[in-house]
């Protein structure tokens, strides 16, 4: 399918819209003032851990542990990103230092 100026143009505008929309959306349902609905409140707690235990399971479904290298460059990027997380409380380093640290053992050492 052949895209035009006109069709890309819309469709950039079309996606900033929709972004702008998700961004003002909280801001119009929860005024600042307003107490935050339980529901949203428990959402909020609960959603981060499951979206990440979903995301790490994602990540290492498909990690052969029954050839070489047996899932060991996972494990190790795994067990430095929750140690670097547990010990310096930032999720962008650990998460950066992890996926450096497992694409250098899997370039370069497995």
């Amino acid at each position: 399918m052949r895209v035009n100026a006109l069709l890309s143009f819309v469709i950039i505008l079309l996606v900033a819209l929709t972004t702008f929309a998700t961004r003002v959306a909280p801001f119009l349902l929860f005024p600042k003032g307003k107490p935050i609905p339980p529901t949203v409140k428990y959402l909020g707690d609960v959603l981060t851990p499951s979206i990440i235990g979903l995301l790490v399971i994602y990540c290492l479904r498909n990690v052969s542990l029954t050839s070489h290298p047996f899932g060991l460059p996972e494990v190790i990027g795994v067990l430095i990103t929750g140690a670097l997380h547990v010990w310096k409380r930032n999720t962008l380093l650990s998460i950066g230092v992890g996926t450096i640290s497992y694409m250098i053992l899997v370039q370069m050492v497995f």
